[in-house]
């Protein structure tokens, strides 16, 4: 397990975040922050899904916290990964398991949907690999912020675009993920 204090704590001010109709006030625990953290070396990203945060360690005892909408109960990805690929304005296509779990929501979109605002893999995207193997689960940006905080995703772990921007920037290939 993790141990993260509240006290202590660094908010950025709540900002408004646009999404393709309308602009979305994120919770403000929901923006990123620096909080103390004491459980994992610096430079790993530990993902907390029951409690909709995502940690990258920058120090001993400190971590910039981030909010994050994960999946649904059962799809969620568990233990270790690496950031072995990241792409900006990244393509998507369902996998096969979301086509046949819903081939009406998702079957139109079998041959993919190129990188842009409309895209649900939003501006950013982290591949995470385990044993040089894609595992389709990605960190990614979202086209519905409101997402954030909530267990609606088909696993993949959302933040919203400007918060995902902000971790591509500060995570280099090869960094270690702990999903909890």
């Amino acid at each position: 397990m993790f141990a993260a204090m509240s006290c202590g704590t660094f908010v950025v001010p709540a900002a408004a975040h646009q999404t393709r109709n309308s602009t979305f006030k994120v919770d403000p625990k929901f923006e990123p922050q620096s909080v103390p953290y004491f459980a994992h070396p610096p430079g790993t990203i530990v993902v907390d899904t029951g409690a909709h945060f995502l940690y990258l360690v920058e120090s001993f005892g400190k971590a910039r916290r981030y909010g994050i909408g994960v999946g649904k109960a059962g799809l969620s990805l568990k233990g270790e990964a690496i950031v072995e690929r990241k792409a900006k304005w990244p393509s998507w296509r369902p996998t096969s398991n979301m086509i046949r779990r819903n081939p009406r929501k998702y079957a139109k979109y079998a041959n993919g949907v190129p990188g842009g605002s409309g895209n649900p893999l939003g501006s950013r995207a982290l591949y995470l690999y385990r044993n040089g193997r894609d595992t389709m689960y990605r960190i990614h940006g979202t086209t519905e912020p409101s997402s954030i905080g909530r267990s609606v995703s088909n696993g993949c772990v959302r933040m919203i675009n400007a918060h995902v921007e902000d971790l591509f920037e500060r995570v280099p290939l090869g960094t270690r993920v702990i999903i909890l």
